[in-house]
C-alpha cells in the first residue's frame, strides 16, 4: 500500500469515528405494543417480537373482535407467555384454548396452574416451568428481555370446576390473588393491578419500580372505585394511568371520567384506550395513541 493510499484510508477511517455517534443516535428506538380487548385483557408486544397476553377473557362483550359471531381466538396467531393475575372467569377466559393453540407458557401462582390443569385441562407441560412464580417474585423470560415482578393484590381467587358433581362446590383454590410489574428491555415498565383493592403498600411498588404506564380496574364493587384507583396511580407513581375493568357487564363502573377527574386533580397523565386499540411505546415514549 502507498503513502497516498495509507493517507486516504486513514482519512476515511477517522471520517467514520466522526459520524458513527450520528448514525447511532439516529438509529429508530425498539418499539413496544400494548393492546386492549376490553375488560382486563391486553396482548404486549416487545421490540424483540415476544407477545404476551394478560387475563385472557377475549370473549368479553366490550372486545370488538368477539362481536357478531367472531372467534377472537382467531386474531391471536402467535403468543408465547399468558399471565393470569387470579383465578376468576372474566380474567382467566380462554386460556386454556389459547395456550393449546399457541403453546404459549403458563405465568401464575403454582395454586392457580394446579387446579387449572387438574380441572381445566390446561396444558401440563406449559403450566409447569419456571415461569410459575409467587407473590415478591420476579422472573426473567423471552430470553433475559423481560422481567416479570408478582406484586400483591388484596382481592380473592378460584377457579371454576366444570367437572364438578352434584356434591361438589365449583370452585377450587385459586391460589393468592396478584398483579404484575412488567419491565421491558428498551420499552416501557407496565404495572397491571389484577382486582385488587386500593392498599397503601402500592407505596413500595412505586419505590420499587419506575413505572411508565399503569393498567388500572377502576370498575368498583368487586375491586377499586374510581377514586380509589387514582390513589393507586399516585401510590405506583405512574407516569401514564390507563384504566381497565369497567363498562363490560352492569354492576360495575360504566365510564372512565370520574376516573379521569380524579386523576387531572392529582396532575397524573390519563388516557382512555379503546377495546381493540394499540398504543404504541419507543423506548419508554409513548408515541402513538
Amino acid at each position: 500500500m502507498t503513502n497516498a493510499m495509507k493517507t486516504e484510508t486513514t482519512k476515511l477511517l477517522f471520517a467514520l469515528i466522526i459520524l458513527l455517534p450520528c448514525v447511532v443516535s439516529q438509529a429508530p428506538a425498539q418499539e413496544t405494543k400494548i393492546k386492549w380487548f376490553g375488560h382486563a385483557a391486553f396482548s404486549i408486544t416487545t421490540p424483540n417480537g415476544k407477545v404476551l397476553l394478560i387475563d385472557p377473557w377475549l370473549n368479553n362483550p366490550s372486545n370488538p373482535e368477539a362481536k357478531d359471531g367472531r372467534d377472537p381466538l382467531n386474531t391471536i396467531t402467535k403468543l408465547d407467555y399468558i399471565l393470569l393475575t387470579h383465578g376468576h372467569r372474566d380474567h382467566v377466559g380462554e386460556a386454556v384454548a389459547i395456550a393449546r393453540k399457541t403453546g404459549a407458557a403458563l405465568i401464575c401462582n403454582p395454586e392457580l396452574a394446579a387446579n387449572l390443569v387438574k380441572l381445566s385441562d390446561f396444558p401440563a407441560k406449559q403450566a409447569e416451568t419456571d415461569a410459575i412464580m409467587g407473590v415478591g417474585g420476579e422472573i426473567q423470560i423471552a430470553d433475559g428481555e423481560v422481567t416479570v415482578a408478582m406484586t400483591p393484590a388484596i382481592h380473592s381467587s378460584s377457579v371454576f370446576n366444570p367437572k364438578a358433581g352434584p356434591n361438589e362446590p365449583e370452585r377450587a383454590y385459586g391460589g393468592n390473588p396478584a398483579g404484575f410489574v412488567i419491565i421491558i428491555k428498551n420499552g416501557p415498565t407496565i404495572y397491571h393491578s389484577g382486582d385488587t383493592a386500593y392498599f397503601r403498600d402500592m407505596e413500595t411498588i412505586g419505590e420499587n419500580y419506575s413505572v411508565d404506564v399503569a393498567l388500572l380496574n377502576i370498575g368498583g364493587h368487586f375491586g377499586m372505585e374510581p377514586g380509589m384507583a387514582a390513589k393507586a396511580a399516585q401510590a405506583v407513581r405512574a407516569r401514564l394511568a390507563i384504566p381497565q375493568h369497567f363498562g363490560t357487564f352492569p354492576g360495575i363502573t360504566q365510564s372512565a371520567d370520574g376516573f379521569a377527574a380524579e386523576l387531572k386533580t392529582l396532575k397524573i397523565n390519563f388516557y382512555e384506550m379503546k377495546p381493540g386499540e394499540t398504543i404504541t411505546y419507543r423506548g419508554k415514549q409513548l408515541v402513538k395513541s
